[in-house]
């Protein structure tokens, strides 16, 4: 388009502006001709000057001297576009006293097209089939517009990825792109030298010398002599600061003291107390006003076990527990435990004195999962309904579950699941046999617009061929409460005596799914379904349902819960206030 045209569509295109469009501001730039991000970058290049417009005033000479710079800056700002040859124009406009408009017209012409792109590897890296797949996948192809953003993005891809398969030195020895602007055509040339490839050596840690160093090891997410890897690095450094026992962690490789490709790592360490006392208040609807006291002490023996006590007081519970924690050198996940508790439990569905001493052994597999063994012998004294008894069972268990969330404090995507099976027998002691089968399961999945369905399930079945009231309340199922059936009061739901008394089932079905809504930094709308119930037999499950509405508060400790939820499908449905803190997924 010729410049002359150019100025009559601006004209043109000043007609029918309206009178009031610049009235709240001596000067208004606008860019027409171009849309989009082309516009914005133009727009974000040519701003007004601080001083240009003071004590609501134009310096027009010094505006003079910006509208003679303008066409310069908007070319230079439709170059990273592919747009080399572009026209500019402007009209400075007086719509009212004291108010300027400076048009600004932009004619991006015919974009830069790749011809073509030589991406050529050297090195020790050059046959690696990770590096040829980003090569042969490069984000800007032959007939592509150049868009210099993605030439950089697919860079950067490709040297990542060089780095992230150990080849710290990886540089690009040729890195060119040649434009024609009378051909309107350019042609990119990339050369990476991949250097060598790096392994680990051995980690010496610092600050922390009261914990054993193969204690220490077993939050590295390494070993010596694999391949280097920044991700796995920044992992282990996650790891030491989740452990709770460091304020201070920062793990750095040591590139000076590297040696025939193997690098060593510096892990700088400022440990936290060792002993801890922590208080702790709360509310939720299913416990009430609750308390705690929790001590702990993260390095017995100067071994990293970890000794730990806690007194709970809430409005339907009452316990203290001790427990002891050796950590296995395997990973951090790994360990054997011994935990006692002595608890009193008065719900609206039974009242309980329960004590036991719960031995365990957990081993980390592959992807996060982990498999844990217990045994658990249990002394439990009940009331249910109009029944009174005690119990002694000697419990063994096994457990496999698995999690994986992005953020362990406020997921945004993610499952776990856990598998239970635990059983007794006469035999071992126990005044009743049984075997129960638990499955429960989490899933986030995002959608857009800041969209997320949040959905869980529990089921529940015990096999037993003795009486219901042989069964202890403490492994009775029961439903309803903030975790389980909203609309419902805690543990209200399950099969009831002649009296009308809820007195828990042998099976449990629940489910819920929510949609959820963030907005602004740490809020969240939900509308959520609730379905389930406790039972003793398949042909007598009825689900109960519940429905309703809830706002959401993100916390460094987890989420604040409100929800507000309707019993659906019963006479004379009511509504119930639920609310809760922390995500337990």
């Amino acid at each position: 388009m010729p410049l002359a045209a150019l100025f009559l569509l601006i004209g043109l295109v000043l007609l029918p502006l309206p009178r009031h469009a610049c009235a709240a501001e001596p000067l208004e730039i606008v860019v027409i001709g171009i849309e989009d991000e082309l516009r914005d970058n133009v727009a974000a290049a040519i701003p007004i000057p601080p001083g240009l417009v003071k004590d609501g005033a134009v310096n027009l000479p010094w505006l003079e001297l910006f509208e003679e710079d303008i066409p310069e800056k908007v070319r230079a700002a439709l170059e990273p576009f592919g747009y080399y040859d572009a026209k500019v124009g402007t009209i400075l406009q007086k719509p009212a006293e004291n108010e300027y408009r400076l048009l600004v017209g932009v004619y991006p012409g015919t974009p830069v097209r790749v011809t073509d792109v030589t991406i050529r590897l050297r090195g020790a890296g050059s046959e690696e089939v990770a590096l040829k797949r980003i090569v042969r996948s490069f984000r800007l192809e032959k007939g592509d517009i150049l868009v210099h953003s993605r030439y950089e993005r697919g860079k950067g891809r490709l040297l990542s990825k060089a780095q992230e398969l150990g080849y710290l030195d990886a540089a690009f020895t040729i890195h060119e792109i040649r434009v024609s602007r009378s051909e309107k055509s350019a042609r990119i040339t990339l050369e990476l030298d991949t250097g060598i490839r790096y392994r680990f050596g051995e980690t010496l840690f610092t600050g922390a010398t009261q914990y054993p160093q193969r204690f220490l090891e077993r939050y590295l997410d390494y070993k010596p002599g694999e391949i280097f890897s920044e991700k796995k690095l920044a992992q282990s450094q996650i790891n030491l600061s989740a452990s709770d026992r460091f304020k201070g962690v920062l793990l750095s490789p040591e590139r000076e003291e590297a040696h025939d490709s193997v690098m060593p790592v510096l892990a700088q360490l400022t440990p936290l107390p060792r002993w801890r006392l922590r208080p702790g208040v709360g509310y939720g609807t299913d416990t009430g006003v609750r308390g705690s006291l929790r001590y702990k002490d993260v390095n017995l023996f100067h071994l990293g076990h970890e000794l730990n006590a806690e007194i709970n007081i809430s409005q339907r519970l009452q316990g203290i527990a001790a427990g002891y924690l050796a950590p296995s050198n395997r990973d951090i996940k790994s360990h054997m435990g011994l935990q006692a508790n002595f608890q009193r439990e008065d719900t609206d569905a039974y009242k309980n004195l329960l004590a036991y001493l719960e031995g365990s052994w957990a081993r980390s597999l592959l992807r996060g999962q982990l498999l844990t063994l217990y045994l658990k012998p249990q002394w439990e004294d009940y009331t249910v309904g109009l029944e009174s008894s005690e119990s002694f069972l000697f419990l063994a268990g096994i457990r496999f579950s698995q999690r994986n969330f992005d953020d362990p404090v406020r997921p945004r995507k993610g499952y776990s699941y856990t598998l239970e099976a635990r059983g007794t027998h006469q035999y071992l002691g126990s005044s009743t046999g049984l075997l129960q089968l638990i499955a429960e399961g989490h899933v986030i999945i995002p959608l857009p617009w800041r969209f997320a369905i949040i959905s869980r399930a529990k089921g529940g079945m015990t096999l037993q061929n003795e009486p219901l009231r042989d069964l202890p309340a403490s492994l009775r199922f029961y439903a309803g409460g903030d975790r389980s059936v909203r609309g419902y009061g805690y543990q209200s739901l399950g099969p009831k005596d002649i009296t009308g008394e809820v007195i828990g089932g042998k099976h449990l079905l629940t489910a819920s799914i929510e949609l959820q809504r963030k907005f602004f930094r740490d809020w969240a709308l939900a509308a959520f379904l609730d379905a389930g119930n406790a039972f003793d037999t398949p042909d007598r499950l009825r689900l109960y349902k519940g429905a309703g509405l809830g706002i959401r508060y993100f916390t460094p400790i987890g989420a604040l819960q409100l929800d507000v939820a309707r019993q659906i499908g019963v006479d004379n449905p009511s509504y119930r206030v639920h609310f809760s803190v922390g995500l337990e997924l």
